[in-house]
């Protein structure tokens, strides 16, 4: 009994099918993409934490996205890149190493539109109130609503992954490459109706959430543009909302793509793609776009990269 019990701990991960030939230029692929997120988002907190004229509620708002993005990233690349050399035979996770994985991963893929939905209300206000926008949105409501983004992401997740780890465990392949709650109550034998009807109530809940609040702010962002004369108004709000909707846009995309894929069994190869897609396109393109697109983030890079390049030739 007790060798049956921790063998059934034991899981078989199904992983990223890579041919030998090809384990190289794959691993070095996803290599590059993971130091890339990392170094990109990470120096991005950095630099709005470091610079006082970034400590703005906008900024500050969007380090959240940063580290979600580090988050999920750390959660799915690492396994990823040590399944790459190992055959598809041999690649085993503990089934609580799995649980942590699922829990991860589902947390960020949350809390990406639950910052994203207090990002839209931050650009509201500073649109629409532009004379209430230092008032309401003081240091204290940045807490506020970056704590309330991620402890309804928390304990969304928490209900998710505790309806997967009460069921009993009858079988010991993970058909996905990484483990996410399908992966776990798809373990077992008993019946799962309560979980995928939560699960993918809460993923439908909260992309509708997400999209109604982004949508609403924005009709009323466009409807002020419009009635608005001030050119400076107009061009502010093209810039930090086009941002905004770029990173929503492709974020929304990505998990649609993946909730469809998940009930189509015949496209699980597809399915495996486009959810390693999640955890490399909106982060990748995340702190582009804002380092980038907006002027403020984009003139400190540039003035950082200048003042090292002008000590660097008064050491040569």
């Amino acid at each position: 009994m007790d060798n049956e019990s921790v063998d059934m701990d034991i899981l078989q991960l199904g992983g990223i099918n890579v041919r030998p030939q090809s384990s190289v230029p794959a691993f070095v692929l996803f290599l590059l993409i993971y130091i890339f997120i990392m170094v990109s988002n990470i120096g991005l907190v950095v630099l709005i934490s470091m610079e006082r004229s970034l400590h703005q509620p906008m900024y500050l708002l969007f380090c959240n996205m940063s580290i979600n993005d580090v988050l999920g990233a750390t959660t799915i690349f690492p396994r990823v890149l040590l399944d790459v050399f190992t055959p598809m035979n041999q690649r085993y996770i503990h089934y609580y190493e799995c649980v942590a994985q699922a829990f991860c991963a589902h947390l960020h893929a949350v809390t990406s539109h639950t910052v994203l939905m207090i990002m839209a209300f931050d650009r509201y206000v500073a649109i629409c109130s532009p004379l209430r926008y230092a008032t309401i949105m003081t240091n204290r409501m940045v807490v506020a609503l970056s704590v309330m983004a991620w402890t309804v992401s928390f304990f969304l997740i928490v209900i998710l992954i505790w309806l997967s780890v009460r069921l009993s465990r009858c079988r010991r392949i993970v058909i996905n490459q990484f483990c996410d709650s399908v992966s776990l109550f798809k373990l077992s034998c008993e019946n799962v109706l309560i979980n995928q009807v939560y699960g993918l109530g809460t993923g439908i809940l909260m992309m509708a959430l997400s999209l109604g609040s982004v949508t609403i702010t924005y009709v009323r962002i466009a409807m002020v543009c419009l009635s608005s004369k001030s050119k400076a108004l107009n061009s502010k709000a093209l810039q930090t909302c086009a941002t905004h909707l770029a990173v929503y846009v492709i974020l929304f995309l990505s998990g649609s793509i993946i909730i469809i894929l998940h009930r189509l069994q015949n496209l699980s190869d597809h399915r495996k793609l486009a959810s390693i897609l999640l955890y490399v396109v909106p982060p990748s393109m995340n702190a582009v776009i804002y380092g980038l697109q907006i002027k403020a983030v984009r003139e400190k890079i540039i003035v950082i990269f200048t003042r090292k390049k002008n000590d660097f030739d008064r050491v040569r």
